[in-house]
């Protein structure tokens, strides 16, 4: 029993010592795994970081591209410089012959008086084109690919755009009218030029330039004279700026005018010459006769006696009471400066050359039938010449006004036309408040005449021509 018992005293003391081992060995790992948790823990979100950071800038990196590409895509605003043009004609000064032989160097352009870069010269002689000096092409834009440009084998040197403004020509004229354009397809247009044709009233024409002179024989059999005589404009109804149906057909030939230039401007390299027919342009005309017709007789007591209210008469010297004039009729002279000035600056920035033909040739007095006081005709008809002289004048061209021999005047501007230079440079201004700049053309060259545009304006920006609707 005794040795039963210390066997088994053995056992307890073994499985005790195992027991404590055990319990010693689980304290152990159990003190390691707290000590090693904050570690892992720690480890574990250090990795998270890292990971996250990772992705962070994966999804950056994306977002950095695009803007770059953004950045890339967005256009970039610059003063962008347009070809000025201008054409000279060079004569000898003793025997007035073309000289075609000058080179670009021989020329010298001035810009406000600051000498300019010549970027590039055309030669039109006899009718044709020949490319001295080409300009630079333009920059090419970065991620866009076009074709080659294939050189044009149009070599037309003369551009004619015929403007027929029959709403302000005497229908009676009809006649005279179809025999200058006849005139114009014998003496002007020859084969090879190019010409297109516009009317403003009931001739309905509307030509593209075209080289085919047969259709120039078929419109003029369609122009017909439509303009107001002067009874309708005297009788005619008045509104605020004047008369209604008179400034309704001066609004339609000059915005018909500024329409064309602006398709001219998309013509290079080339002498736009713009034959201009029209009886010219009044926006207060026969103002006496206007008034009496309007406030009626001077007699205003209605017993006949002929007594009458002197603030409501005309009087005899032709002076017109400010007072009894409409507001914009008082205007009328600089309306109508102010349309020709929008033409005409037009006209040069297209580099075309206005000239205009007064159909009614030497004009005497008025119709007897009119019945129109003659100082006021004598005014309208210097009125209206005037306009058609100002045109011309401020484009380089002249006006064929006052003269019946309008052969001499077509073979004027058929040798201005066929013989002439085409200088192109950019202007070294980029002032944009400099609306209208002076040209000079010098050549290096003695004993020559030179003759070239003396100015031209840049185009409007659209917030100008929006306050000038507005307005």
């Amino acid at each position: 029993m005794i040795r039963t018992d210390r066997k088994f005293h053995r056992r307890y003391l073994i499985i005790a010592a195992m027991r404590n081992t055990a319990k010693f060995l689980l304290t152990g790992a159990f003190a390691l795994a707290m000590v090693q948790a904050p570690a892992a823990e720690q480890q574990a979100n250090t990795a998270q970081q890292q990971a996250n950071t990772a992705q962070q800038r994966q999804q950056q990196q994306p977002r950095q591209q695009d803007g770059v590409l953004v950045q890339q895509q967005t256009p970039t605003f610059r003063s962008a410089a347009e070809l000025v043009t201008t054409d000279v004609i060079v004569r000898d000064a003793k025997n007035e012959q073309f000289i075609a032989d000058l080179k670009p160097t021989d020329f010298d352009i001035l810009e406000d008086g600051v000498k300019q870069e010549l970027a590039s010269m055309v030669l039109i002689h006899g009718g044709r084109a020949y490319n001295t000096l080409a300009p630079p092409p333009a920059p090419v834009q970065e991620g866009i690919i076009l074709p080659v440009a294939r050189p044009t084998n149009d070599a037309a040197g003369r551009v004619f755009l015929l403007f027929v403004d029959d709403l302000h020509m005497d229908f009676q004229q009809t006649p005279r009218i179809r025999e200058i354009f006849r005139k114009m397809l014998k003496n002007l247009i020859h084969d090879g030029d190019m010409w297109g044709m516009v009317s403003t009233g009931t001739s309905s024409i509307s030509i593209d330039l075209t080289y085919d002179r047969a259709l120039l024989d078929d419109a003029i059999n369609r122009i017909s004279g439509g303009g107001l005589k002067p009874s309708e404009i005297i009788k005619g109804q008045e509104g605020a700026g004047g008369p209604v149906e008179l400034r309704y057909r001066a609004h339609v030939a000059f915005t018909t005018a500024n329409q064309l230039m602006a398709n001219l401007e998309k013509l290079h390299n080339r002498r736009k010459a713009v034959i201009w027919v029209s009886s010219g342009y009044d926006f207060n005309p026969f103002e006496k006769s206007r008034l009496k017709e309007q406030l009626g007789p001077c007699d205003s007591s209605g017993d006949g006696s002929g007594s009458s209210d002197q603030s409501n008469c005309v009087s005899d010297n032709g002076r017109v009471d400010p007072n009894l004039q409409p507001q914009g009729a008082r205007f009328a002279d600089a309306e109508l400066v102010r349309d020709m000035a929008d033409v005409t600056k037009a006209a040069n920035r297209a580099n075309a050359t206005l000239y205009t033909i007064d159909p009614r040739g030497l004009v005497a007095g008025g119709d007897i039938g009119e019945n129109v006081d003659p100082v006021e005709w004598e005014t309208y008809v210097s009125k209206t010449v005037d306009s058609l002289r100002t045109i011309a004048d401020l484009t380089g061209g002249f006006a064929v006004v006052n003269q019946n021999d309008f052969d001499k005047a077509l073979k004027r501007i058929d040798a201005e036309t066929s013989d002439y230079y085409v200088l192109g440079f950019y202007s070294s201004n980029p002032d944009p408040l400099r609306r209208t700049r002076r040209i000079e053309v010098v050549t290096k060259r003695d004993g020559v005449k030179v003759w070239s545009r003396t100015s031209y304006s840049l185009r409007p920006t659209p917030s100008d021509t929006t306050a000038t609707t507005k307005k």
